[in-house]
């Protein structure tokens, strides 16, 4: 029986290409073979009129290979995560998981033989055997995927920053190093911004200057349940960003100690062999995101075990990233603080991901990514639309929340994240408050995926079918991400005058809420045993 191989490829613009294929490995790799060009493969952002130049250079790529027996895993994932069915909670070891669903050995070899055949050099499997990893030249991949790739000229990418406030105009550049704008109070409400103009008629408070972790423990009710030994003790949660922060065990030592938290208990593993973004700036930028994510979870689960995932850079690494831990049920609770900027994102890559996915749910362990920090996107990409991989069904999105914290450490209130700004205009504001909208926590419904079955009868109607069908609406859960009412991060930076020393800032963004969100399952997962 001779096979049929599905191929679509998708081009980045970068010196260095990645492509994502999909291959159908029925029968033989080697043989004649029918191609199919997947709609969606392309992203809306590489038209005929974006493009620069042919692209050069090395061509990195992944073949993603199907499940096997998916519709079984579609059904398994069902079960397993439904309270009412016998099979709730009965998940599968990674060994079960593999000789169930994965790629054979024997499909694996007949994608390698292919991929030699063309000239490519295979560089790795992972261990699920739904990835394979090759290098090669653009004619080579010209030539065996029957495509053109190009260089784009646009904004594409992962979106990962987490906000830190300046005391500056949103326009001016940051600053070398961060330090928190005074005044600010040390909870909320405690100072007001006298001889300033008010707003709905009265004077409003200043930022808090960002909350210590008993603040949080406390204003979320786990304070007293961690006193008592429901800790996280038992649990271990990963964190994956792009990177790896250099001093980051002794950023995560100091502010254990400065915050009266137990020592962490912390490993880290590196992915190297950058290919996009490798720049030193991009990758400070990602140390910071590293920092606050440890510290976040460490804050809310001070017994809970740390593992740090660094993807070797902040592209199609991060997904292969993700699949590493889940291979490896290397935590059965997974903080991801980063994401596309909406959901032009190529199908292919979509569907790589979405196995990893699945292959989660049916190990057992849950997966969580920022919803975004922009809104409905309106205000960034003119449309309104959802970030990927938030608004996966398979995954929790964890959207972002102003949190009001008293002075001793208990809950006021919470609404959901949304910041506007406007100027001070001689005793006035202008334009009038809450003046234009700047940044809020990610959410709406997405295009992409139905609505799922545990949102069916629970979330409204006006929602589900904002575009005509049934879709599946985000973020599931928020937690604390505006920066005016953020956390404090503890990191050692190089200041103007050269002098390197550890400070703490006040942050946020949906980067917090995730991670915050990942230590409270920690416990609650301690907790039930």
């Amino acid at each position: 029986m001779k096979g049929k191989r599905r191929v679509a490829a998708l081009g980045l613009a970068a010196p260095t290409v990645v492509v994502i294929a999909t291959m159908a490995v029925n029968g033989s790799a080697g043989g004649a073979a029918s191609r199919k060009v997947f709609r969606g493969s392309v992203p809306q952002y590489a038209t005929a009129a974006a493009q620069v130049r042919p692209a050069k250079g090395a061509v990195h790529f992944d073949v993603s290979l199907p499940w096997r027996h998916s519709r079984a895993l579609d059904r398994l994932d069902q079960m397993v995560s439904d309270p009412a069915s016998p099979s709730y909670g009965h998940y599968l070891s990674p060994a079960a998981f593999r000789a169930r669903f994965s790629p054979t050995a024997a499909q694996v070899g007949r994608v390698k033989r292919w991929l030699g055949s063309h000239g490519f050099e295979v560089t790795g499997v992972s261990t699920s055997r739904m990835l394979v990893d090759a290098v090669g030249s653009v004619d080579e991949v010209n030539s065996a995927f029957h495509t053109s790739l190009q260089e784009v000229d646009g904004v594409v990418g992962i979106g990962e920053e987490p906000y830190k406030p300046l005391a500056a105009t949103p326009d001016a550049p940051p600053p070398p190093a961060f330090r928190n704008a005074r005044p600010c109070s040390s909870y909320w409400g405690r100072h007001f911004a006298e001889g300033q103009p008010s707003a709905y008629g009265s004077v409003q408070p200043w930022a808090t200057c960002g909350y210590a972790p008993r603040a949080l423990q406390g204003a979320y009710g786990v304070r007293r349940a961690i006193r008592r030994g429901n800790d996280g003790s038992g649990e271990k949660v990963a964190v994956i960003d792009a990177f790896a922060a250099p001093g980051i065990r002794g950023d995560l030592n100091k502010y254990s100690r400065k915050h009266r938290l137990p020592r962490v208990h912390f490993r880290q593993k590196r992915f190297h062999g950058c290919h996009n973004g490798c720049d030193i700036a991009n990758q400070q930028g990602w140390y910071g995101e590293e920092t606050l994510d440890l510290e976040a979870v460490h804050s809310m689960a001070p017994g809970a075990k740390l593992v740090y995932l660094g993807a070797a850079d902040p592209t199609f690494a991060l997904v292969r990233t993700l699949g590493f831990a889940v291979d490896h049920r290397v935590a059965h609770i997974i903080t991801n603080s980063y994401g596309h900027v909406g959901e032009d994102v190529s199908h292919v890559q979509v569907r790589a991901a979405e196995k990893i996915h699945k292959e989660a749910i049916a190990e057992g362990i849950g997966i969580y990514f920022s919803s975004g920090d922009e809104g409905d996107e309106s205000h960034e990409l003119g449309y309104v639309t959802t970030d990927y991989p938030a608004s996966s069904p398979r995954v929790t999105a964890v959207g972002g929340t102003t949190l009001a914290i008293g002075p001793q450490h208990n809950y006021r209130f919470e609404v959901g994240w949304g910041t506007h700004v406007t100027g001070k205009s001689g005793n006035g504001w202008d334009p009038a408050p809450p003046g234009s909208f700047l940044y809020g926590s990610g959410g709406g419904t997405t295009r992409l995926f139905t609505e799922p079955h545990y949102q069916n009868g629970v979330v409204p109607k006006r929602l589900t079918r904002r575009f005509g069908g049934r879709g599946r609406v985000v973020p599931d859960i928020s937690m604390d991400g505006d920066p005016n009412s953020g956390m404090l991060e503890g990191e050692t930076q190089t200041f103007p005058n050269g002098r390197r020393r550890y400070g703490e800032f006040r942050i946020g963004g949906t980067s917090l809420s995730s991670p915050l969100f990942a230590g409270i399952v920690a416990l609650a997962d301690q907790r039930a045993g």
